[in-house]
């Protein structure tokens, strides 16, 4: 049997049992690695219920740089009896599988072209401590300690973080440094040459940092100047919420007083959550909620009352598989349509598309400046995977000069000098945007009554159909003002004679963009495009022109994102090849390269400039 032999370069998973505290072990192999140099990236797949399922951890390391999902696995740590088969059959080739020898392998365990350790790992921490609680947690540690040895990472860089993680409670390190060593010695002892993947400390990483998305997208409401949370518990949108709070607590205080200058309300459910929300932003707070699909449902019919009202709201989607309950723990792209036209009746809403936590950070900040621009809802469009895993990413950053742009508010000044009266629904710039008012900004003037209802110029209710019209007709010249306000696409031309294009957005994009490159190895140079926002601008449009067939991946079912382009590019579908996934799992770069070499053999437009 050849053992896979690599540097730096393997996928490695932990199948464990929810509520374990294994995440917590896994986490740090992953933050030793990184702290290394080596880039990674670690997914989390763990079940919607509070422990007692199989949950799975696993870590991409690479050297390259190749941040995706990449599927497969190179080392398999079985420490969960109810997937052990599953587990064991899972493992490439050449790959190694440790397990918990404390009790035997089945008998129809009898692969032979993969490496086998067996680590007592149950009767080591049992043997050790004596405490029930403690052995759970710490036999998660001895696993650890042996990968150390295995993986050639050593001692030393796992026992500093060690060291670092309970600084503040240096008593609790101490069994865990015990736990390190005793899977490092029998290691050592039992498998000195088991193992032929190793990490190598590296410069690749650079000045990137670890975080994951909701922590960004929480920073970034802070940075963006938000003052009020309306909100509703629901997975895998909490923690952008937490991580507002935590932050507002000491940064979101008056001087003087210490008191708060926010607000953060947990409503009764999703519906009430984005009426504070929007409340708030009549009232000329920066104001945002964040949700998953199911939310989304609920929202609809204030989002349709914001967008009608004109009222600036942010909302932050991390969206999740549907529909229904779907798999609240599982990652998907299926909002795009629901949220692109949320709401009954003609309504178009902005959509940003993030891809890793540092665009979270900025476009979540810069939705607060759009939304007042334009008046309207915008919505940062995240997922489970992005907003509750690791990734690696530029380093966040603000500009302390940078100003809010508050948009068209009228002051007292402006109310008293106005040469015509003014009228809340009044486009006098001709960008389909009108002049608002803060409540109490005058005592006599700019006042008026905002209802859901049809309205004319001046607020007053009608339905008289020609000023529904108008109405309706200028939140469409909005629509284009708002087209050349959102951030433009990231275009890469490989070859300037290809005729194959390729479109995703989101975390689509790391697979996306690993997948590109290998076909580009191979001779398939395609060009890509990865979309920022919503409303596409012309560079969409064009890109698609220039190319006789384009790839649109995503992770749906039903070509979401492929349908959205159809209808707002008006091009025909059969021009767009659909690229999709949606088991719940991140997409890889495998899926990626076998769909479009099945499509370019099955005889689709091939590529002018090279292979077809």
């Amino acid at each position: 049997m050849k053992q896979l032999e690599r540097i730096n370069d393997f996928v490695i998973r932990f199948a464990n049992v929810n509520g374990s505290g294994s995440a917590s072990a896994n986490n740090l192999l992953a933050k030793v690695i990184y702290r290394l140099g080596v880039p990674i990236s670690p997914k989390n797949i763990f079940p919607s219920n509070i422990q007692g399922l199989p949950t799975w951890f696993e870590v991409r390391v690479s050297e390259r740089g190749y941040l995706g999902r990449r599927g497969g696995v190179d080392f398999m740590v079985a420490v969960n009896g109810q997937t052990l088969q599953q587990d064991y059959d899972m493992v490439q080739a050449g790959g190694y599988f440790l397990f918990d020898s404390t009790r035997p392998l089945p008998d129809n365990c009898t692969r032979t072209d993969i490496t086998i350790i067996d680590i007592p790992l149950t009767r080591l921490c049992n043997q050790e401590f004596s405490d029930a609680r403690l052995r759970q947690l710490l036999r998660n540690i001895i696993y650890i300690g042996a990968l150390a040895h295995l993986l050639d990472i050593g001692l030393a860089p796992v026992q500093k973080a060690i060291t670092t993680q309970f600084a503040s409670k240096p008593k609790l390190a101490e069994p865990n440094l015990r736990a390190l060593e005793i899977g490092f010695n029998y290691s050592s002892e039992n498998h000195d040459k088991s193992c032929a993947l190793s990490v190598r400390p590296s410069d690749a990483v650079g000045d990137r940092i670890l975080m994951d998305g909701n922590t960004a997208a929480g920073l970034g409401a802070l940075y963006g100047g938000a003052t009020v949370v309306g909100w509703y518990p629901i997975t895998p949108s909490t923690s952008v919420i937490d991580t507002f709070e935590r932050y507002a607590k000491r940064l979101r205080r008056e001087e003087e007083t210490g008191k708060k200058n926010y607000a953060v309300i947990q409503a009764e459910d999703e519906l009430a959550a984005i009426g504070i929300a929007i409340g708030a932003g009549w009232n000329g707070a920066r104001a945002f909620t964040a949700t998953s699909g199911p939310g989304i449902s609920l929202m609809s019919e204030f989002l349709g009352l914001a967008y009608f009202a004109e009222i600036p709201i942010v909302l932050v989607n991390v969206q999740r598989c549907g529909p229904s309950t779907g798999m609240p723990t599982r990652t998907q792209q299926a909002d795009l349509l629901a949220c692109a036209y949320a709401s009954h009746g003609d309504t178009r809403n902005v959509l940003l598309f993030p891809s890793d936590p540092s665009e979270c950070f900025e476009m979540t900040a810069g939705a607060f400046d759009l939304a007042d621009r334009l008046q309207t809802p915008v919505i940062v469009m995240s997922d489970l995977d992005l907003g509750m895993n690791s990734h690696l990413s530029r380093p966040l950053s603000w500009d302390d000069s940078r100003s809010y742009d508050r948009g068209k508010v009228m002051s007292a000044e402006d109310l008293d000098n106005a040469e015509k009266p003014w009228g809340r629904y009044r486009d006098i710039d001709g960008d389909g945007i009108c002049y608002r008012t803060y409540p109490g900004t005058h005592p006599d003037k700019g006042a008026y009554v905002t209802r859901g209802t049809s309205h004319n110029e001046y607020a007053a209710y009608t339905e008289e159909s020609q000023a529904y019209e108008r109405g309706m007709k200028r939140l469409l010249v909005k629509w284009e003002t708002a087209r050349a306000l959102v951030p433009c696409p990231v275009i890469s031309i490989k070859d300037e004679n290809a005729s194959i294009g390729a479109i995703y957005f989101g975390t689509t994009s790391q697979a996306a963009e690993e997948a590109l490159e290998l076909l580009a190895e191979q001779s398939i140079p395609i060009n890509s495009m990865r979309i920022l926002a919503y409303p596409f601008q012309k560079e969409v449009f064009d890109f698609i022109d220039q190319h006789e067939v384009v790839f649109v991946i995503e992770q749906n079912r039903d070509c979401q994102l492929k349908t959205l382009l159809a209808g707002e590019c008006q091009v025909a579908p059969e021009k767009l090849d659909a690229v999709t996934h949606f088991n719940g799992l991140p997409i890889t770069a495998t899926i990626i390269t076998n769909r479009i070499h099945t499509t370019l053999l099955t005889g689709r437009p091939g590529n002018k400039g090279g292979k077809q």
